[in-house]
């Protein structure tokens, strides 16, 4: 109910001038209050003065009217500006604690739907722990079957594959051979023009 209340637009409204408002009325207190606060003095001293000169028995009680309602206005200001200020504590107070209790209880219902998605989830889990276990009894005899397969021909084609390089490094080993061969032949033929070129010079 209060939070409907407290959701009417006016209040929106009125919030952008709340904290102008209560300023301009914290200084009008304050200045009220000095203002008292400095009648009561003048009055209190001159109502000393007049007790003491025994004046006439008119001006001395005007002097006290004049005393009481200064101090009626001191009273009143102070009082009502200590009120203001805790009015102001209060209504921040009750504010933060709006704003708490909804944080609290969205927060309640997020915990009550994550503890249900997760007790569902378990519920789930378990069931399909359950299903699992249940296959696997039946199928871990064709799948061991099936891994020894793939395990023989992968080493089938590994095996085909290391001949397959074995041949390649016989071929590569006598390519080297013979190419040596045919250096050693073009060094001796080298040796032998030069020599001839010698016998020529």
């Amino acid at each position: 109910r209060w939070q409907k209340i407290f959701m009417i637009p006016l209040w929106s409204k009125m919030a952008v001038f709340w904290n102008k408002m209560f300023l301009t009325i914290i200084v009008l207190l304050i200045v009220l209050f000095l203002d008292a606060i400095r009648e009561v003095r003048k009055y209190s001293a001159v109502h000393v003065n007049e007790k003491a000169a025994n004046v006439n028995a008119n001006a001395f009680d005007h002097i006290q009217m004049k005393l009481f309602r200064s101090q009626r206005n001191l009273y009143i200001s102070g009082f009502s500006l200590f009120l203001w200020l805790v009015l102001r504590r209060t209504v921040t107070l009750l504010t933060q604690l709006a704003k708490g209790m909804a944080s609290h209880a969205a927060l309640e219902t997020q915990v009550n739907d994550a503890t249900e998605a997760a007790r569902k989830y378990m519920a789930e889990n378990e069931r399909l722990q359950e299903a699992l276990s249940e296959k696997e009894g039946s199928k871990k005899k064709e799948s061991a079957e099936a891994t020894d397969e793939k395990l023989k021909k992968e080493i089938e084609h590994l095996k085909a594959e290391l001949q397959k390089t074995s041949d390649a490094l016989k071929k590569a080993s006598n390519e080297v051979t013979v190419v040596k061969k045919q250096s050693e032949g073009l060094k001796r033929e080298y040796d032998h023009l030069m020599k001839g070129y010698e016998w020529l010079q």
